[in-house]
């Protein structure tokens, strides 16, 4: 039969890809790869036909084998299928897995070759059969147009990254039961762009167990990664119950801890964004509170992204104030100090002229929420909320707003003063940093999650804006205490 897909155009397609730790894989440390063994479930298969996609050095293969022959595992015999498609590493791949010929029972196999094509391949003849898959897959963007995200589209996966891809494809390979432990990064939990794989995996597999790592620079320490990692067990076809989710510090797991959560605490019901969350051991106290329970739709609130992107207007952009500019906001001119704007310390540009070509992206004076998009790596808050205040800048006409930031208006226009100063405060709160971090894994606050996010009522967010302006002193604590005080 003439294959559906062209193994050299995919290995061009590999080679586009930045080599950063063979195809952007980085090796499982053997903590972790013991670790991801231990969370198999209890199995109902006798004989057990393991996939390693993306296996490198054999590392988590040869862990589950060794976990077998030493009473683990109640298999009665082991077949395992590693694809790796560096010829390098085939070798140490090859050598790893010798020490098992010995063993009748165990029977192992190494594909040379690209995982992607293959799986989808077998996808579409619809040749499953894997009773186990084990993953430390490669991360790696997919474009729009690439050879990847058409191949992918042939069996219904749209993703953007080869990690979410290998997932993807391992679980259709799985037999219904069959089950699914793999390491990978915290961000397809939410975002608009890995919706359509959050809806691919939760319609096929139920959530067994999650591990989350609060490091973000110690899972690959020695590869220097910098992202929050997680490692998810899945079961294809199962019946969705509880979920436990354990996490620790870092690889070493001395602070180990595991808590079980009902399934509604993961994926809120009705949520059309599908969001996973990873719960704390308790109920965060923004869960707690009731009287938190309103969308933005709900107070009347938009929120959208700056439009303004500076490097597409450079012609209009000026360092400082001029005549017929009008002020342009960045994050750096919101601090812990509040505005400063000018801000002449900064390397940022502050304004842009106003003319026919700038007017579109140009919001009218008025009282603004905003919130940066980036955190540094060191902030120790995931949302930082500022207040633009119209009589700070000297009667401008208008103002424009950096991409940078995310903009809370209605209907492109400003909102009450104590409305703002109050959904400041409530944003800022220690608690609804911690209640944002249960679903974002990363340093980025997009639009989307902060629509995603309840709130307290429009009175209520006048009132603490009320409570803001009489404060001559204001700090974290105080900030706290207020929101926690909100009644239930």
């Amino acid at each position: 039969m003439r294959s559906v897909i062209d193994q050299n155009q995919l290995k061009k397609s590999f080679k586009k890809i930045d080599k950063k730790a063979q195809l952007g894989q980085f090796m499982t440390p053997p903590r972790v790869a013991r670790f991801m063994v231990s969370l198999f479930p209890l199995s109902k298969f006798e004989i057990c036909r393991l996939l390693d996609p993306g296996a490198g050095a054999g590392s988590l293969t040869c862990v589950f084998l060794d976990h077998w022959l030493e009473g683990g595992f109640k298999f009665k015999r082991v077949e395992t299928e590693a694809y790796e498609i560096d010829d390098k590493i085939q070798l140490s791949l090859k050598k790893a897995l010798e020490k098992y010929s010995s063993y009748p029972e165990i029977q192992t196999s190494i594909v040379s070759g690209d995982f992607i094509g293959r799986a989808v391949e077998l996808s579409l003849n619809r040749d499953r059969g894997f009773t186990h898959a084990i993953l430390n897959p490669p991360y790696a963007k997919i474009n729009s147009n690439s050879y990847f995200r058409l191949v992918l589209r042939r069996v219904g996966i749209e993703t953007v990254n080869l990690y979410s891809a290998f997932l993807a494809l391992a679980l259709l390979l799985l037999d219904k039961e069959g089950q699914l432990v793999a390491i990978i990064p915290r961000s397809f939990c939410n975002g608009t762009y890995f919706r359509a794989f959050r809806e691919f995996l939760l319609k096929r597999a139920s959530i067994h167990h999650i591990h989350l790592f609060g490091a973000r620079d110690k899972t690959f320490e020695k590869d220097k990664v910098l992202q929050e990692n997680i490692i998810i067990v899945l079961v294809r076809d199962g019946k969705q119950g509880n979920v436990l989710v354990s996490t620790s510090t870092d690889a070493a797991f001395a602070d180990y801890s595991i808590h079980e959560h009902s399934f509604n605490r993961i994926v809120f019901p009705n949520d059309p964004e599908r969001f996973i969350h990873i719960p704390e051991a308790k109920r965060n106290s923004i869960e707690l509170l009731s009287k938190i329970c309103f969308s933005l739709n709900d107070l009347g609130i938009e929120i959208s992204t700056g439009p303004v992107v500076d490097f597409r207007v450079r012609k209009h952009i000026r360092k400082m104030p001029e005549k017929d500019t009008v002020p342009l906001l960045y994050p750096a001119h919101f601090g812990d100090q509040g505005t400063v704007w000018p801000n002449i310390d900064s390397k940022k540009p502050n304004a842009i002229q106003y003319n026919s070509e700038t007017e579109k992206w140009l919001y009218p004076p008025g009282f603004y929420t905003v919130v940066r998009r980036f955190s540094p790596k060191e902030e120790k808050r995931r949302i930082k909320a500022g207040i633009v205040d119209p009589n700070f800048f000297n009667g401008a006409k208008a103002l424009a707003f950096e991409n940078h930031l995310n903009v809370f208006h209605f209907s492109k226009s400003g909102l009450p003063e104590d409305l703002v100063r109050g959904l400041a405060l409530f944003l800022n709160s220690s608690p609804v940093d911690e209640y944002f971090r249960l679903f974002n894994g990363h340093t980025q606050v997009n639009a989307t999650d902060l629509r995603q996010m309840k709130y307290p009522s429009r009175e209520i967010l006048i009132s603490l804006g009320k409570w803001l302006k009489k404060q001559r002193t204001l700090n974290q604590m105080m900030i706290d205490e207020k929101v926690k005080s909100l009644t239930l």
